[in-house]
């Protein structure tokens, strides 16, 4: 073999290499954050046994045009309505994406716990800038003071929001929504880059977009009203 092919090969082996230790970590990492977490993900009937949980927080994803949700959205609604009327808490907070006049998930959110009587408007809570998971667990706590928490999102997603929670000092539990809609598997595979890029950020811990005045999630939350 000459000098010029076993160099190639060198180059190819080292590269294979890199690749295969980097997949292995992207994996090593997405165990951690699961297997860290599991313990936490609990059933409608173990969230009521809770005591003292400041709040459900809810996980906002996609809202239509016209403002009505999403399915996925819907049955996370859903399951939120069956936590809260357990009596887990009395508060619920919708954290999503409202970064325009034209896109407003959590006022969706609001609206439709409100229509479909899960709770009073009062106490109901609107985060407007939960525009990823980490934003919102990160302002669950530095704005609206929740120590402990119940995340209602679907279950292959809790598990980050949960590492998130444990990494920022909060007591949470999460019950999951199902997740039976088209597109499971792309959603499998991001969602495990979602969990490496997560872990690391939670290693530097840096504020969220917004941050902002107090709201205390014991009191009216009708004061986040747009």
């Amino acid at each position: 073999m000459s000098k010029k092919k076993k160099i190639i090969k060198r180059i190819i082996l080292a590269l294979v290499s890199v690749c295969l230790a980097a997949g292995l970590g992207v994996l090593v990492l997405n165990f951690i954050v699961i297997g860290s977490t599991r313990s936490q993900v609990i059933s409608v009937d173990e969230a009521a046994k809770l005591e003292d949980v400041d709040c459900i927080i809810v996980l906002g994803c996609g809202v239509y045009a016209d403002g009505s949700l999403s399915p996925m959205l819907n049955d996370r609604l859903d399951v939120a309505s069956e936590v809260y009327s357990k009596g887990t808490s009395d508060k619920l907070l919708m954290s999503g994406d409202h970064g325009t006049l034209y896109y407003n998930e959590v006022r969706a959110m609001k609206n439709y716990a409100i229509d479909n009587n899960v709770a009073d408007s009062s106490n109901i809570f609107m985060d407007h800038a939960g525009f990823s998971t980490y934003e919102s667990i990160f302002r669950a706590k530095a704005i609206f003071g929740a120590k402990k928490i119940v995340i209602v999102t679907n279950t292959y997603h809790l598990y980050r929001a949960l590492y998130i929670a444990d990494r920022l000092g909060i007591e949470a539990y999460g019950v999951g929504a199902d997740d039976i809609y088209s597109g499971k598997s792309y959603r499998a595979g991001r969602e495990i880059l979602a969990r490496d890029k997560d872990f690391v950020k939670c290693i530097y811990k840096p504020d969220p977009t917004f941050l902002g005045d107090e709201i205390d999630i014991h009191g009216d939350g009708d004061v986040t009203n747009d």
